[in-house]
């Protein structure tokens, strides 16, 4: 995928983003947590990262309700370890823990990045 299309890719996927990806990146976005920056859908071995932090290596996933569908978690983990492959770190978040639990989602992500940053 050349540049151009890559940049209007995750130009639609910004576009398109969940309730609950908005809620986190309105705690990650600006360098709000720790001053790290973080970047929205940003391509990584070819797919598209939810949230990535290129300082410390840090891909961020919000899975919701389409994770649960058949077949979904094994391209899952075979996109984890394409991303994994290139060297970064994967925390997942479900849905429900961004909306209902936002607090211990971002001390848990500032926790590995401080941990990654040692």
């Amino acid at each position: 995928m050349d540049r151009i299309t890559r940049a209007h890719r995750a130009q639609q996927l910004r576009q398109t983003d969940f309730v609950a990806e908005k809620r986190l990146w309105a705690g990650l976005r600006g360098r709000r947590l720790a001053g790290l920056k973080f970047r929205r859908q940003h391509p990584i071995a070819g797919y598209f990262a939810d949230f990535a932090c290129e300082a410390v290596r840090l891909v961020v996933e919000v899975d919701g309700l389409s994770h649960d569908v058949e077949g979904q978690a094994a391209r899952d983990a075979e996109r984890q370890a394409h991303i994994e492959a290139a060297g970064w770190h994967v925390l997942r978040f479900r849905n429900r823990d961004v909306l209902e639990r936002l607090d211990a989602v971002l001390a848990e992500i500032q926790r590995v990045a401080s941990a990654m940053r040692a």
